[in-house]
């Protein structure tokens, strides 16, 4: 991974990390509720399933790219749709079901983060994620234990990043963070950088 690359990687989880879905819903709540700091575990048992499903996806697609050259094609064309459906959806997303954050009850730091585990990793489209994006960022065919281990320490670093600061702007802005019109904002701004990021990856040799 070239400079460039990590920096664009590194923007590009970020931007995900802040995406609105149940991770950031929940995250919004506990701000809402107790504060800023109250997310700190919430947010990094959330990180913690996504490293894993990054370290799994690197792993598949590494395997793929170089014993099915042909399976690999399909599969980032199959990504490139993905994150172009993704892109679509956030961009037609009714705003009045991105004013109802889901609920998280005060509990402990353990509790919170095995919370943050369970909802990340109950969300089978973080894997297809990570599947669809990685291809722009690694040559999958020369994939290294150090690529690996450098893309989940920016995983870790940008998605606590932006979850962290959808908690301290949320406690910091309440009525703000229950507004439809700056959730529709920012679900059009990530859902344009999703088709750009889906196009990008279908043109790519």
């Amino acid at each position: 991974m070239t400079p460039t690359s990590a920096l664009t990687f590194f923007i590009a989880i970020f931007i995900f990390g802040i995406t609105p879905g149940p991770g950031v819903f929940a995250v919004l709540s506990r701000a809402l509720s107790q504060g800023a700091r109250a997310c700190l575990a919430l947010a990094f048992g959330m990180t913690i399933s996504d490293v894993v499903y990054l370290i799994l996806a690197c792993f598949s697609l590494s395997a793929i790219a170089e014993n099915y050259g042909t399976v690999f094609t399909i599969v980032r064309y199959a990504g490139a749709a993905y994150l172009m459906y993704l892109g679509w959806k956030l961009w037609t997303t009714p705003s009045h079901t991105e004013t109802g954050p889901a609920s998280v009850k005060p509990s402990g730091t353990g509790a919170s983060l095995l919370q943050g585990m369970a909802i990340s990793a109950s969300n089978p489209k973080v894997i297809l994620f990570y599947i669809a994006f990685l291809p722009s960022f690694m040559d999958l065919t020369r994939l290294s234990s150090v690529d690996i281990a450098f893309a989940a320490v920016l995983t870790v670093i940008a998605l606590m990043a932006g979850l962290m600061s959808v908690a301290w702007s949320a406690s910091r802005a309440r009525i703000l963070a229950r507004s439809s019109q700056a959730m529709r904002r920012l679900n059009r701004t990530a859902g344009s950088i999703m088709i750009g990021a889906g196009a990008l990856l279908a043109i790519k040799h």
